[in-house]
């Protein structure tokens, strides 16, 4: 079986778990004319993953009005492929800023044909949405009038061993804890999100005085997690972000060690720029918590291992008895039952915890270094795979 045939029966086993999203004469809405939706592709050497990716979007329940594919500074034939499989194709000139650059280059040619109603899909080239996404997130926009965007559930690929496996595992604790909070959103997944265009105009027209970045830009060309800080941005408009679970997106997960690791190192080392750049403010104070636990808990995970060590030289380290029995027995229970929707395959992975333990440390090292190069003012780079291994 081909690559792109195990994604595709992993995306139809995926659209089976998730709820579907009900038509709108079902749901009792008025009848008047939908927004029109438009996907926006942004793609640096994609041309393998692109033709699944925009198959993806034509598969969907509600068809979309235009697909617009962004060759940003393709060194193979994305942009070809892009217009053989019908997309439109805008090539970015001169770009240097990243995917934020690519979007907002897009975006410049892009809005001026949309209404403030009609609804923006940003989408990686590297992703496939099920099929009731769209229909999911638009129906949601327009019952939820605080609502600024729809986010998707990112779920992760087949494939690359006991790497690939660990990160399902967490992609599916996420998607779970979304669940649990109500679908709301901490962040807007890159994989794939819905804007309300109207939103995006006034992102666009509050940078540099509301909102950092430069002024008529959507994107912030400097930030290095531009999902994570157009979240920072919607949020500080006023707008609440979403994530239902009917808007499940497969996505790669990093094939190697190495290249999770420049992964979460650039997620993490963007998110505290962003922090940075918004500074305290309601909408950043949860985040900046979140952060601050996260940075406690590693310290105290520090002195665990410490006491470890201390316990097994002294000769006094043996098996849990009594009340630690059963706090370890919670702990076990919850680590498998949090990955249920995994199968067994990803309980079995999270049994024996020591494995999942190990994943633990290899991130805590990650936001160590993340945190160390923060506060040094070194320059974070962006990591992109290679097109043979993406």
């Amino acid at each position: 079986m081909t690559r792109g045939q195990k994604r595709r029966s992993q995306l139809a086993t995926l659209t089976l778990d998730l709820p579907s999203a009900p038509l709108d004469h079902a749901a009792g809405l008025p009848r008047h004319r939908p927004p029109r939706v438009v996907a926006l592709v942004p793609a640096h050497d994609e041309q393998r993953a692109l033709p699944e990716a925009i198959a993806s979007l034509r598969r969907q329940t509600v068809a979309l009005d235009r697909i617009v594919v962004v060759a940003d500074n393709c060194a193979d034939d994305t942009a070809v492929v892009a217009r053989r499989n019908g997309a439109e194709v805008v090539e970015t000139h001169g770009n240097r800023d990243r995917k934020a650059g690519a979007l907002n280059q897009a975006l410049d040619l892009l809005l001026p044909t949309l209404s403030d109603d009609d609804l923006l899909l940003v989408t990686d080239a590297d992703s496939m949405l099920v099929p009731g996404f769209v229909e999911t997130a638009v129906l949601r926009l327009r019952t939820d009038h605080t609502a600024g965007a729809v986010g998707g559930v990112f779920h992760g690929e087949a494939g690359a061993g006991l790497v690939g496996a660990l990160q399902r595992n967490e992609y599916a604790r996420y998607a779970r804890e979304i669940s649990r909070r109500a679908d709301r959103a901490s962040v807007l997944t890159g994989t794939a999100t819905v804007f309300r265009v109207g939103v995006l105009r006034e992102v666009a027209r509050t940078r540099g005085t509301t909102l950092p970045g430069p002024a008529g830009h959507v994107y912030d060309p400097d930030a290095l997690t531009e999902d994570n800080e157009i979240t920072l941005a919607v949020r500080t408009l006023g707008w609440r972000t979403v994530s239902p679970a009917g808007c499940g997106v497969l996505t790669e997960i990093m094939p190697t060690w190495g290249d999770l690791w420049r992964q979460r190192l650039r997620w993490q080392r963007g998110a505290l720029e962003n922090l940075h750049g918004y500074g305290l403010t309601a909408v950043t104070l949860p985040y900046l918590a979140r952060q601050v636990g996260m940075y406690l808990g590693i310290v105290a995970v520090a002195l665990f291992l410490l006491a470890t060590v201390l316990f097994a030289t002294a000769g006094l380290l043996g098996p849990p008895v009594g009340l630690w029995l059963g706090v370890t027995a919670v702990f076990v229970v919850e680590r498998v039952w949090t990955v249920r929707a995994r199968g067994i395959g990803g309980m079995a992975l999270a049994l024996p915890m020591v494995i999942e333990f190990g994943y633990d440390l290899f991130q805590q090292a990650v936001f160590l270094r993340a945190a160390a190069q923060a506060l040094r003012g070194r320059r974070a780079t962006w990591h992109h795979l290679a097109p043979s291994r993406a």
